[in-house]
């Protein structure tokens, strides 16, 4: 049951950043804080790998071997990332494909894996007590 509702929120979060990509935006600042188009690279792809990877583990029992799994999820999202710089260039008029921004995606998904192998402990209590609220 956690695995199917994380599952859904990494599809919807998964479709936000395709239509977020690919739609004509305006300037983006939060408060005083404008941040660069590289930071939200960085932030929006962290994301994403980090609730695949999650999905991943809340779906795999305790002995499987993730980090061959986290490897494949890593190639897929920046294999993403690339499909959505060639679709900017190729579907839009107001958006440019740019390999700095390959770059800063590929810089989120790789600061996710770390985070998550090295808070693999706590996240495995956290995956007890959420299955067992479940």
């Amino acid at each position: 049951m956690a695995a199917r509702i994380i599952f859904i929120f990494a599809i919807l979060y998964t479709l936000l950043i395709l239509i977020l990509s690919l739609a004509q935006l305006g300037k983006i600042s939060v408060g005083d804080f404008h941040p660069t188009d590289k930071i939200m690279h960085v932030s929006a792809y962290f994301g994403l790998a980090f609730i695949w990877f999650f999905y991943i583990f809340m779906k795999k029992p305790e002995e499987y071997h993730l980090k061959g799994a986290f490897i494949k999820v890593s190639l897929v999202v920046v294999a993403f990332g690339i499909l959505i710089e060639v679709l900017q260039g190729a579907l839009t008029s107001y958006r440019q494909p740019d390999w700095a921004d390959i770059l800063a995606n590929t810089i989120g998904v790789l600061i996710a894996l770390g985070v998550f192998l090295f808070f693999r402990k706590f996240l495995t209590r956290v995956k007890h007590q959420f299955n067992s609220f479940l």
